[in-house]
């Protein structure tokens, strides 16, 4: 198990541990089995192939006990000094001794137990509990998050709708506006055309009652300027 992750439990353990609410885990989940793999006699090692769910608790410096499967009272202890997804490697203090009194061999299947591994699994269980705990918050906000994500077509229906009476009402005020507008254009226009019927009346008064400077006009008979005369 990583070494962060180890960290975590340890706290949780030691603040939660003591409440009366703490997850209890059977002794027996201490207890697992293994098949001997590799054994090296000088270095007092022994390479176990083990398979369960729950090794991933397993850590390296954890304690263990070991016996053989023909129901010996004799126990050996041992700790953990390496572990791979499939086998863990213990360094056994008293091998000689353990040797002459268990058959440690390899293919031969060990049970172990482990208080170490019970230890953890207490302090797994603690943060599976609060990662629950936290799981439901976080879900009852999702929850809600995904109400509002479903009503927000029904927002969005309410802005337009209330936005449209808005419109609407803009609209109309614009087109009164518009009419009012085209209503001067028209009395100015009127005026316009009137006013300029007017005075083209006056002009052609005018040109009709106006009065020359001269009543006698100057008879163009000949080609000769000296020879014109008024008549």
């Amino acid at each position: 198990m990583h070494k962060k992750f180890l960290i975590i439990l340890f706290i949780i353990g030691s603040q939660l541990g003591t409440q009366a609410n703490s997850p209890t885990i059977p002794k027996s989940m201490g207890l697992f089995s293994g098949r001997v793999s590799r054994v090296n006699d000088q270095a007092g090692l022994v390479r176990l192939k083990v398979d369960f769910t729950n090794m991933k608790y397993l850590n390296k410096r954890d304690k263990v006990e070991f016996w053989d499967e023909r129901g010996s009272e004799l126990k050996c202890k041992a700790y953990i000094i390496g572990k791979s997804n499939y086998y863990i490697l213990l360094k056994v203090p008293e091998f000689n001794f353990c040797q002459k009194f268990l058959f440690v061999a390899e293919g031969v299947n060990l049970r172990l137990f482990s208080q170490d591994l019970l230890n953890n699994l207490v302090m797994g269980g603690e943060l599976v509990r609060i990662l629950l705990k936290k799981r439901l918050a976080l879900n009852s906000r999702l929850l809600g998050n995904q109400k509002e994500l479903d009503n927000h077509i029904e927002k969005v229906n309410a802005v337009n709708m209330r936005y449209k009476v808005i419109r609407d009402k803009l609209e109309a005020e614009w087109r009164e506006e518009l009419g009012l507008v085209e209503e001067d254009r028209l009395s100015t226009f009127r005026s316009y055309k009137d006013l300029q019927g007017r005075i083209l009346d006056i002009d052609n008064k005018l040109e009709r009652y106006k009065i020359e400077d001269k009543n006698l006009k100057e008879d163009r008979w000949s080609l000769d300027p000296r020879l014109y005369y008024s008549k």
